[in-house]
């Protein structure tokens, strides 16, 4: 993606999820297990693997959210690329259900609010996990605009000042019943099914306790292998500083789910946060 371009074209269509919008209807439909009783919630937490292993984590979780008119997505960045702290700020990103832009007012408001996030294309060029997110999204609601920033630290006071920051604009803006942040994660990687049962139940138990520092203290001392820990950080620290009430485990699942293959699995959480 050029600096002049203005379109994202899909990078993953096709290997993470189908590459054709019948494909992609049809299987997050066969996700879909009943007619959710849906909440109005601040924010979610979505994993972000090939939907054959997370998309019915994911798909789950999103079934039982009323989608706002604008998304703040928040992931890591797997590809290195581009700023630590990148902040897409104007475009459009294009999948198989359609485009979906960027609100360039928010996007504005977001970046003139903080020390730290970057106007930046690059770290989002060819990074899969907001992609991912987006066919879920457009499956349960055809038309919002979305922020899109991708983190590239661990450095907690920074993460934690983000997500101030992120509240402060939503707060200000008089937009807070119009936005939802998604945060991207997966859970443990490539550790035995056991293992990564008990180490993903620690992390998931300080996301629902709505604390950041104690997720930070669980990731270090139990080495869990987390991707997405550093937007989920940023994420609670803006829904407490919003007000954030409670959270709620979807569903958890792991690779061995679909594969059958409990040697080496990775865990997919989906959470709810009103």
């Amino acid at each position: 993606m050029t600096a002049l371009s203005k379109i994202r074209l899909a990078q993953v269509a096709g290997q993470f999820y189908p590459g054709q919008a019948k494909a992609i209807q049809e299987q997050i439909s066969g996700f879909i297990e009943g007619r959710e009783e849906k909440t109005n919630a601040l924010a979610c937490m979505l994993p972000h693997a090939g939907y054959q292993y997370s998309g019915r984590v994911a798909a789950q979780t999103v079934a039982r959210i009323n989608i706002k008119d604008k998304v703040i997505l928040l992931g890591p960045n797997h590809t290195g690329n581009g700023a630590i702290y990148s902040l897409m700020a104007e475009g459009v990103w294009q999948t198989p259900l359609g485009q979906v832009k960027i609100d360039a007012q928010l996007a504005r408001s977001i970046l003139a609010g903080s020390k730290y996030l970057e106007n930046d294309s690059l770290a989002h060029s060819q990074e899969h996990s907001l992609e991912v997110e987006l066919p879920i999204l457009q499956y349960f609601k055809g038309d919002f605009e979305i922020v899109p920033i991708a983190f590239m630290s661990d450095d907690l006071p920074t993460l934690k000042k983000i997500g101030q920051e992120l509240a402060a604009v939503i707060q200000s803006s008089g937009l807070k019943d119009r936005i939802l942040l998604v945060a991207s994660s997966d859970m443990t990687h490539y550790e035995p099914q056991d293992v990564a049962v008990v180490k993903d139940k620690l992390a998931i138990d300080a996301i629902l306790g709505l604390d950041p520092d104690k997720l930070m203290r669980e990731i270090k001392k139990s080495a869990i292998s987390m991707c997405g820990y550093a937007p989920v950080i940023a994420m609670l620290s803006a829904v407490n500083a919003l007000g954030a009430r409670r959270a709620q485990l979807v569903k958890y699942q792991t690779s061995a789910d679909s594969t059958g293959d409990q040697s080496a699995v990775v865990g997919y959480a989906g959470i709810i946060i009103n």
